[in-house]
């Protein structure tokens, strides 16, 4: 009798005694998920509930999604939480992207789910394939160490299911993430379980798509375990971010002072509600080696709400006087006293004589 085929799973993320929440699309991925944990919840100790979100996207195919969800969790006896949200309307007001709608709805729901107490650790069918997806995908975006890092295998998450460092309401967990695509299709096959297919993972429209058809195995000409080169890239920068976070917490707590100097002596903070400001005194920030200056600046800036990219930090530190003698200048950046610069969210970095400004609002 062949022996079975089960699925790799962290059990680092799942803690006995933690409830565990599957986020159920009805996909292979989050199907092999919610069957590999029910095989395995009594041995791990945690308790297992199901989560299903229609995004109001795909009309009959959707409600064939989640009818499929609704059987799977009946036949386990698992609790299923669901609800609906109309994406496409979200993305229209918000002006955003489909696919960005589409994960702001996901994570608000997440968070309502740990919120409202139904679990303690929402656990997402992320695969070892979309960790490599995700790393080249930032990689061409010109994302910093931190974005290399690709998907954290835990991740904190605040009241409205925005990524937080610590606290939170709970944690979005990724138990599959040194599980191969390849190996989720081989279990879900030994268990005679079907999975619902979603024609839009093969829509060239989306970049993963595209990296995932066309790239993905062009690079596997190059290095066949490339999946897992890539998700070593991803844990290297994960480590690296961790140790770097601490000293830049420090030395921003030492060298950012809120609001505007004025004649006089002492300084204005903006008494406009969703107006932040920051600056730090260009000779200090001199002192600072050049892989410091960058990680304060997009840390102070991340706090208001704006990631900066590596291009938009070389602009910044070019306004600032601060750039690498050997960089290559942005025509379009000033570099003297009394010049600002616009990013975008609203971000604004400002020089004068002796600060450099940041400030949104």
């Amino acid at each position: 009798m062949p022996k079975p085929i089960s699925l790799q799973l962290n059990p680092a993320l799942l803690p006995m005694g933690s409830r565990v929440c599957v986020a159920a699309s009805g996909g292979a991925d989050s199907t092999a998920l919610l069957l590999a944990l029910h095989e395995a919840a009594t041995a791990l100790g945690i308790g297992l509930s199901a989560a299903h979100l229609h995004h109001g996207i795909r009309g009959s195919e959707a409600d064939a999604d989640r009818d499929f969800v609704r059987a799977l969790c009946l036949r386990l006896n698992l609790p299923l939480h669901e609800a609906e949200a109309d994406v496409p309307a979200t993305a229209a007001v918000a002006g955003e992207g489909l696919e960005e709608a589409a994960r702001n709805a996901r994570l608000g729901f997440f968070a309502r789910l740990l919120g409202n107490g139904a679990a303690d650790r929402v656990a997402t069918a992320h695969t070892a394939d979309d960790q490599a997806e995700t790393v080249l995908m930032k990689l061409l975006r010109g994302a910093w160490i931190e974005g290399l890092g690709g998907i954290a295998p835990a991740l904190p998450v605040d009241t409205d299911g925005r990524p937080c460092r610590e606290g939170g309401v709970g944690q979005i967990v990724r138990p599959l993430l040194g599980a191969t695509r390849e190996q989720v299709i081989a279990f879900l096959k030994s268990r005679g379980q079907v999975w619902r297919e979603d024609a839009t993972n093969a829509d060239p429209a989306f970049t993963r798509n595209r990296i995932r058809a066309e790239l993905m195995p062009l690079l596997r000409t190059f290095n066949p375990g490339v999946v897992a080169t890539l998700g070593a890239t991803a844990e290297l920068a994960r480590e690296e971010d961790r140790r770097w976070q601490p000293e830049i917490v420090r030395v921003y707590q030492e060298l950012a002072v809120a609001g505007r100097p004025v004649r006089g002596g002492g300084r204005a903070v903006s008494t406009a509600p969703d107006e932040q400001t920051v600056a730090f005194d260009l000779a200090r920030l001199k002192v600072l080696d050049l892989p410091a200056r960058r990680r304060l600046l997009r840390f102070a800036a991340e706090r208001m709400g704006v990631p900066l990219n590596s291009a938009e930090t070389a602009r910044v530190l070019q306004l600032a006087g601060l750039a690498p003698p050997d960089s290559l200048p942005d025509p379009t950046v000033p570099s003297r006293p009394n010049s600002r610069l616009q990013l975008r969210d609203g971000l604004r970095a400002e020089r004068s004589v002796r600060e450099l400004r940041l400030s949104r609002g």
